[in-house]
């Protein structure tokens, strides 16, 4: 459970757009906010001196006026939202604001929309999500919020790693808080570009029947792990309904994303080095860049 959120605050379209979502989050989780605006250093030079400092507080208290304005829809909902103004390198502050709080979910935009632009997040959010140690959750600018029932559909990633059924337990919890449904999907990837169906066309006969069965043999072991992983985590708490495909993982979850109308992916990460997670084409690294809907990301 989610009881301290950080959101930080550019007041950029992306930024308001995450904050809908911050919002929602501390409803379902009945959490604290902390609203953070970073400002970036003041360029000085001999020409242009830094600002007094009676100048800079002035600002400070004026741009944490505006920031709480932004969170207004909060604090009438009984919520409890600080805000933090600080002046330094938006994401070294984020993440040590993190840290030293410490929040247990960090919620931001993300940036682009489309063509090579869906791939790129920007660079506080890509630093964010390769050092947080706590959970990022990311909110593309194209996510669709529903405001009356923004977590009703979630998509939840399983490999079997205890990372990624602490995944699953998060999803069921947020589930069960917005009577929501959790499709959990477990991927089989082949070496080669599998369809959902074998094709054992040109294959010798004997090299045909040995490939069916060891698929069979695959899917029905994956499918067995998958359920038991359900009944466990989920315990009548919320509708979960268990999927194995084959193909790419990325591509096997963002489909399952379209074909649910999901409104949350979560996916459990291992590792705290960046370099283990969000290599290029990683599955976090992929969804998180092309996903339609906001994607939480739980590293253990």
């Amino acid at each position: 459970m989610f009881k301290h959120i950080l959101c930080p605050v550019d007041f950029s379209e992306a930024s308001e757009h995450a904050i809908r979502y911050a919002i929602a989050l501390a409803r379902v989780h009945r959490a604290d906010i902390t609203a953070l605006h970073v400002c970036p250093p003041p360029l000085v030079t001999p020409v242009l001196p830094a600002g007094s400092g009676s100048n800079a507080v002035d600002d400070a208290r004026l741009l944490g006026t505006q920031v709480a304005a932004l969170f207004e829809d909060a604090t009438t909902r009984g919520l409890r939202v600080d805000v933090v103004v600080t002046r330094g390198q938006p994401a070294r502050d984020i993440l040590m604001q993190a840290a030293e709080w410490p929040a247990d979910v960090v919620v931001m935009g993300t940036h682009g929309a489309g063509g090579f632009e869906h791939l790129v997040l920007g660079s506080v959010a890509e630093k964010v999500l390769r050092k947080a140690t706590c959970p990022v959750f990311t909110v593309p600018p194209q996510a669709q919020f529903n405001g009356d029932a923004p977590f009703r559909k979630l998509v939840c990633a399983v490999d079997f790693s205890e990372w990624s059924l602490a995944a699953l337990e998060e999803a069921c919890a947020i589930a069960e808080e917005s009577r929501g449904t959790v499709t959990a999907v477990h991927v089989i990837e082949w070496p080669w570009t599998e369809a959902p169906q074998a094709d054992v066309e040109g294959i010798p006969e004997k090299q045909a029947a040995a490939l069916l069965e060891y698929r069979r043999y695959q899917e029905t072991m994956a499918r067995a792990r998958l359920d038991s992983a359900v009944k466990e985590v989920a315990t009548d708490r919320c509708p979960v309904v268990a999927r194995v495909l084959h193909g790419k993982a990325y591509t096997e979850v963002l489909c399952s994303v379209e074909r649910e109308h999901a409104d949350l992916i979560v996916l459990g990460v291992h590792g705290r080095n960046p370099l283990d997670v969000f290599f290029f084409g990683s599955t976090t690294h992929q969804v998180v860049r092309r996903a339609p809907c906001p994607v939480l990301t739980l590293r253990h």
